[in-house]
């Protein structure tokens, strides 16, 4: 018996972000003014809109051009290539290139080491644009299914998307023992980290930072405008918008989360989010690096990646800390004990947990 099924690019429609990548490669426009490396930066991003909103007239001009729609059945053929589990498609591209995963919450560092971690490589981060380097894509998080979404699907296209950007941008890039190195911040690595180990390779890298949750919802809700006058949760970009989509799989509802403390909804998302870290499946691959939230851990983890890619005069740029440690005092007590049921987790999959440093609460 034979069943032939059928989807069209009306079901599974190519991502705005791809269309807006594709876009400039076939102008032959260079990215610029990347600003996913400004550690210092308190402002909330519009690029996603703007890239939306010019998405139908983009996508006219790309699968307009021959080159254009080379690159966009190569993303359909990687997606099909996925669905089915045609190993040997993967495996050319996971023999090819060498993926360094920046892994962890939110203002946990993770722009900064992704920054040195293309700095080492010859690159100008600020020419490298979002979709490659930062975390939003591929898409990854709690499972949806509702109307026109099913998110493991939306993974799956996403993923198979970013493939075929990684040959693009890489494909002609200088190899490193063997392998051409993609440098990612991959935030959302958390929610499928059996799917990313798998899919990128066994050999993949992960480098994990951790951050006190105290420290990180102060620099959170400093990056969303400022802590909320009425105390309660809020949302104003993304990673408040994560915490909401993050408590309501667990069982909370929306009016609920927006009713908790600030801290406490915060708290519990910091929480459920490093779970994700050591159940998901991440834990699986050896090849990781635990990186706390302190200056001198970070600024030695850039370096290394300096020496080991030839730069003997290495001049990482310097990682900006400031205390936090004596604000919202009330916090810790109710931070401490979370901070160590976390710790107990990871031990219990063999991953290091890095206590004491995460209590320094930078």
């Amino acid at each position: 018996m034979g069943v032939e099924i059928k989807l069209s690019d009306n079901e599974l429609p190519a991502s705005p972000v791809f269309v807006d990548f594709l876009a400039h490669v076939i102008d032959n426009k260079d990215f610029e003014k990347a600003k996913w490396g400004d550690q210092l930066s308190e402002e909330l991003s519009s690029d996603q809109k703007q890239v939306i909103e010019q998405a139908a007239v983009n996508a006219q001009r790309v699968i307009a051009n021959p080159e254009g729609q080379k690159y966009v059945a190569r993303s359909y053929e990687l997606l099909i290539a996925l669905l089915t589990g045609n190993l040997e498609v993967i495996k050319d591209l996971q023999l090819k290139f060498h993926f360094i995963n920046i892994i962890g919450a939110p203002r946990n560092g993770g722009s900064y080491l992704t920054k040195e971690v293309y700095r080492s490589l010859g690159f100008d981060p600020t020419n490298v644009p979002n979709v490659i380097a930062h975390d939003g894509f591929p898409e990854a998080g709690p499972f949806r299914f509702e109307k026109g979404v099913n998110s493991w699907i939306s993974s799956l296209h996403t993923m198979a998307e970013f493939l075929c950007m990684v040959e693009i941008y890489f494909g002609n890039r200088k190899p490193h023992t063997g392998k051409i190195i993609v440098p990612k911040k991959l935030t959302k690595g958390s929610y499928a980290g059996g799917f990313f180990h798998q899919i990128l390779g066994e050999s993949v890298e992960h480098l994990i930072t951790i951050r006190n949750p105290v420290a990180a919802c102060i620099s959170t809700y400093e990056k969303s405008g400022g802590f909320p006058e009425s105390g309660k949760h809020a949302v104003r970009g993304n990673i408040e918008q994560w915490v909401v989509r993050d408590l309501i799989y667990t069982g909370m509802s929306e009016s609920e989360v927006m009713q908790m403390d600030y801290f406490d909804a915060y708290l519990r998302y910091w929480e459920q989010y490093h779970n994700y870290i050591a159940s998901t499946g991440l834990s699986a691959n050896r090849h990781i690096r635990i990186v706390p939230y302190v200056k001198e851990n970070l600024m030695e983890t850039a370096l290394d990646f300096y020496y080991r890619f030839g730069d003997r005069n290495p001049r990482p740029e310097e990682f900006q800390v400031f205390d936090k440690k004596d604000r919202h005092p009330e916090w810790h007590s109710k931070a401490e004990p979370v901070i160590k049921r976390v710790h107990s987790m990871w031990q219990n999959v063999g991953m290091e947990f890095p206590l004491d440093e995460v209590m320094l609460c930078w």
